[in-house]
C-alpha cells in the first residue's frame, strides 16, 4: 500500500485535492470516480511503511482478531439485508473499521469489486483474514442469491467458534498455572531456601542422611548451573516453536495435545463440536459434501483431526456412506454415530450435526465446570510430595541435631 496525492474536479466543477492510500494509481482513480471526483492528476507519494515511523507502526499493528471478523460479518449482513449495494457496503465498513490491517484488506477488496470481480474471489486474496470456509460460504451465497443468509450463518458460526476457543483455553489455563506455580516453587527452594539450610548443616558438621544429601546436591546444581539451564530452557522453547511450525511437528503436537491427561479429552470433544457445527453450517448452506469435508479439514485447527476428516472425504469419494466413513475415522462415540445414521437416512444431516455439536458442547461445559474438582487431588498429591521431600531432607536432620544438643545439655 502507498499514499497517492491527487488533484481532481468535483461534481460542481470545484477543484479538489487530497491524499488516498491504495495499492495502485488505477485503484485511486476508481475510488475517486466512484466518489464523484474526476481525477486530473495522480502522483505517488511515500510508501506507508517507507519511513522508520511507518515501519514501526506496521510492525506493531494488531492483526484482525476473531471479534473483528465477527463484527465485520454482522455489519456486512445488516447492510446487505437492508439492500445496500455491496460496493457501498464495503465503503461503509472501511469507514467504520478501526483495525488498520483490516482496513487495508477491505480497501483491496473494494478495489477488486470496483474492477468487476465478485466478493468471494476478492476475499480469497486474503487467507490470513478470511478462511477457506468463510470464502466458500460467501461463494455459495453469491451463486444462490442468498448472500445475507450465508453471512448470518457465518456470523453465528464464528460466535460459537469464539465460545469454543474460550472453553479450550479455560480447560488448559488451570493445569498450566498449576505446573508453572510448582516449577517456580521448586526453583525458589533450590536457589534461595535450601542453600541457607546447607550452610547451617555445614557449620554443624553433622553426618547428613541420604535424602538430605540428594537435596543439597540438587540445590548445588541449580545454583551453579542456573544460567546454563536458562539458556537451555530458552533453546528448548525456540526449538519447540520451530518444530510446531513445521508440517510434521504440527501434526505430532496436535496429536499429543489430545493425549494430555484430563485436558486432552476436553480438547478433543471441543474440536469435534467445532467440526460438527461447521459441517452443519456448510451442508445447510448448500456446500457439496465432499467440498465441505475438504474445507473443514483445515478449519478445525488440529492437523491430526483434520487428517481424519480428509480420510472421511476420501471414503465418500470412493462411494462409501457418511456413517461408514465416520465410523472408520474412530473419532465419534456410538451415540453420535447413531445420530449421524438417522440424519443420513432422513436426509437431514445438517440438523443431526447441529445436535451432535450441542451434545459435545454440553459435555465440554460439564467437564470444564468440574475441572477444578478433578485437578485438586493431583495438586494435593504434588504439594504433599514436595512437603514430604522437604521434611525428609531438611527437617529430619534438624531434629537429629536438636536431639543431640538436648542430650549434651542433659
Amino acid at each position: 500500500m502507498a499514499l497517492f496525492h491527487y488533484i481532481g474536479r468535483g461534481r460542481s466543477g470545484e477543484r479538489l485535492e487530497g491524499e488516498v492510500e491504495a495499492a495502485t494509481a488505477d485503484a485511486v482513480a476508481s475510488q475517486l470516480l466512484n466518489a464523484g471526483v474526476t481525477p486530473l492528476r495522480i502522483e505517488p507519494g511515500r510508501a506507508v511503511a517507507g519511513t522508520v515511523g511507518g515501519l514501526w507502526e506496521r510492525l506493531h499493528r494488531r492483526p484482525p482478531s476473531l471479534d473483528d471478523i465477527i463484527l465485520l460479518t454482522r455489519q456486512l449482513y445488516s447492510l446487505v439485508r437492508a439492500g445496500v449495494p455491496i460496493n457501498r457496503a464495503m465503503q461503509s465498513l472501511i469507514e467504520s473499521t478501526r483495525n488498520p490491517v483490516l482496513v487495508e484488506v477491505l480497501r483491496d477488496v473494494l478495489t477488486r469489486l470496483e474492477s468487476g470481480h465478485e466478493l468471494a474471489p476478492s476475499l480469497a486474496r486474503h487467507p490470513e483474514v478470511f478462511s477457506t470456509l468463510y470464502v466458500s460460504m460467501v461463494r455459495v451465497g453469491e451463486n444462490s442469491g442468498r448472500l445475507e443468509e450465508s453471512l448470518l450463518r457465518i456470523a453465528n458460526y464464528l460466535d460459537l467458534e469464539k465460545e469454543t476457543r474460550a472453553r479450550v483455553k479455560t480447560a488448559l489455563r488451570y493445569p498450566s498455572f498449576v505446573l508453572i506455580a510448582i516449577g517456580i516453587s521448586v526453583t525458589i527452594l533450590n536457589i534461595f531456601v535450601i542453600p541457607a539450610f546447607k550452610n547451617f548443616f555445614d557449620r554443624a558438621g553433622a553426618e547428613l542422611p541420604l535424602p538430605t544429601r540428594v537435596i543439597m546436591a540438587t540445590s548445588d546444581f541449580f545454583v551453579t548451573y542456573w544460567p546454563h539451564m536458562a539458556v537451555v530452557l530458552a533453546g528448548l522453547i525456540l526449538g519447540f516453536r520451530y518444530w510446531v511450525g513445521t508440517e510434521s511437528g504440527r501434526y505430532q503436537w496436535d496429536r499429543m495435545k489430545l493425549r494430555i491427561p484430563i485436558a486432552g479429552d476436553i480438547i478433543l470433544r471441543a474440536t469435534l463440536g467445532r467440526f460438527a457445527r461447521a459441517f452443519a453450517m456448510a451442508t445447510g448452506a448448500g456446500v457439496p459434501l465432499v467440498q465441505a469435508l475438504g474445507l473443514l479439514s483445515k478449519a478445525v485447527d488440529n492437523e491430526y483431526i483434520g487428517e481424519a476428516i480428509l480420510g472421511m472425504r476420501n471414503g465418500i469419494e470412493r462411494g462409501e456412506s457418511l456413517i461408514r466413513t465416520a465410523r472408520a475415522s474412530g473419532m465419534f462415540t456410538p451415540l453420535v454415530l447413531q445420530m449421524l445414521a438417522v440424519g443420513e437416512e432422513t436426509g437431514a444431516v445438517d440438523e443431526m450435526m447441529e445436535e451432535v455439536a450441542g451434545f459435545y458442547e454440553r459435555e465440554v461445559d460439564y467437564d470444564i465446570r468440574n475441572l477444578s474438582a478433578t485437578i485438586e487431588p493431583i495438586m494435593i498429591v504434588l504439594i504433599g510430595g514436595m512437603v514430604l521431600v522437604l521434611a525428609l531432607g531438611i527437617f529430619l536432620p534438624m531434629w537429629d541435631l536438636a536431639r543431640v544438643a538436648l542430650g549434651r545439655g542433659g
